[in-house]
């Protein structure tokens, strides 16, 4: 990746505690470039009205530079444009494939089987679901490889089970699911596949018909967007038959005092007021990552991560995560400094103005099962360099020698 590209991001010219910032947390939210920046300000100087129903021209443009962000959308992900549904983000679009096939596919007795291994938004909303419609909920567990244990799921997986929701790359392992695998095994018994691509949309090529799921959640803010925009992609024909979660203006056809006629996806969906500055931003966001090349972001991430899976490795004081090729990755590395809170790491390293993600990272049950509270999180996106990669390497070896 041309390293030019960290002059389109303004905040990665700033210094933190005196040093250069190394912004190593792109997994919890990327940073933006100046087209993303601009394209929102541009239409709040501009074009800003109300989409859909106004006449006027300020109406008319901003209705164009929302619809025209869902097309973009659905061409990098290899979809049409009524298969993506604008959500508030990951969760939001997680939470509305719950409850509707909660409503429309689960009922008393029914499973919904997920994985050890979802980040929390892929995990509460179908415990909701299940105790709600009185049906099982069941996980799959995670092989010591940090793979998914595809034996386990067979085993699990039955005709009673409805939904299959995972994650397609694992926000704490890295681990890149087989979903076509999952997909296919699950469409034999006639439920459908939820997955949560937050982690894979914004940094490899992913292709809604390769993928063979039925519904797909990414958020914008992870792949350079703006905060406040998901999406929440479906196969027109599971879209047709799913209910609204919210209901109210912009998403019927028709409305009497004791009824209503919900429009088509994806305006079904969408009720209220969207966020229609943040679209145009997406749309931009879009645009930057297209110009770069979906190949070229996954190979960029691919080189990071294999360098500092290397670097990690070759240190003794550090336990990894997950598999072993970066191959099998994406572009994040979860670790531990062996007797050091994952806390107290972050901290030194933010003194050096190394920003790191500490915690459980939304996925309490993995951490459980990896038998560590928390852990520490290096991820990667398309500003980083292999030169950053490198201090932060040298700034661990300084933690270890402060605190080991």
């Amino acid at each position: 990746m041309d390293p030019r590209i960290r002059d389109d991001f303004p905040i990665l010219s700033r210094t933190v505690n005196g040093r250069s910032l190394v912004y190593l947390d792109s997994a919890a939210t990327s940073q933006k470039p100046s087209a993303v920046i601009e394209a929102e300000s541009r239409l709040y100087r501009e074009s800003y009205a109300n989409v859909r129903r106004g006449v006027y021209t300020l109406a008319a443009e901003a209705t164009d530079l929302y619809e025209g962000a869902r097309a973009k959308v659905a061409a990098l992900i290899g979809a049409k444009a009524d298969e993506v549904v604008f959500t508030h983000g990951t969760t939001e679009a997680l939470n509305l494939a719950a409850w509707a096939l909660g409503e429309t596919r689960v009922g008393p007795g029914d499973e919904i089987l997920v994985t050890e291994m979802e980040h929390h938004a892929n995990l509460i909303p179908w415990q909701e679901a299940a105790r709600r419609r009185g049906a099982s909920l069941r996980a799959v567990t995670v092989a010591p490889s940090g793979e998914l244990d595809l034996g386990d799921f067979r085993k699990k997986l039955s005709p009673r089970t409805k939904v299959v929701a995972l994650v397609h790359v694992s926000n704490v392992l890295g681990t890149v699911n087989p979903v076509r695998q999952v997909a296919d095994a699950a469409h034999a018994v006639d439920a459908v596949v939820v997955v949560d691509a937050a982690q894979s949309v914004p940094h490899m090529p992913v292709g809604m018909g390769e993928l063979g799921a039925d519904l797909v959640a990414f958020s914008g803010h992870k792949m350079l967007g703006p905060t406040g925009i998901g999406v929440l992609w479906g196969r027109r024909e599971v879209l047709r038959e799913l209910p609204p979660l919210i209901t109210g203006g912009e998403m019927i056809r028709e409305v009497w005092l004791d009824r209503a006629m919900w429009d088509d996806p994806p305006a079904r969906f969408e009720g209220g007021t969207p966020p229609i500055a943040q679209a145009a931003a997406l749309g931009a966001a879009v645009d930057y990552l297209q110009t770069l090349g979906m190949d070229e972001v996954r190979m960029h991430g691919h080189e990071l991560t294999t360098r500092a899976l290397d670097g990690l490795a070759a240190r003794p004081y550090v336990q990894v995560y997950g598999p072993r090729d970066p191959v099998a990755r994406g572009a994040l590395v979860a670790f531990n400094l062996k007797g050091i809170h994952p806390h107290d790491v972050a901290t030194l390293l933010d003194g050096e103005g190394i920003a790191i993600r500490a915690g459980n990272h939304c996925a309490q049950p993995l951490h459980r099962r990896l038998g560590a509270p928390a852990t520490c999180r290096a991820s990667f996106y398309v500003y980083n360099t292999a030169d950053e990669v490198q201090a932060f390497l040298a700034a661990l070896d300084r933690v270890w020698k402060a605190l080991g």
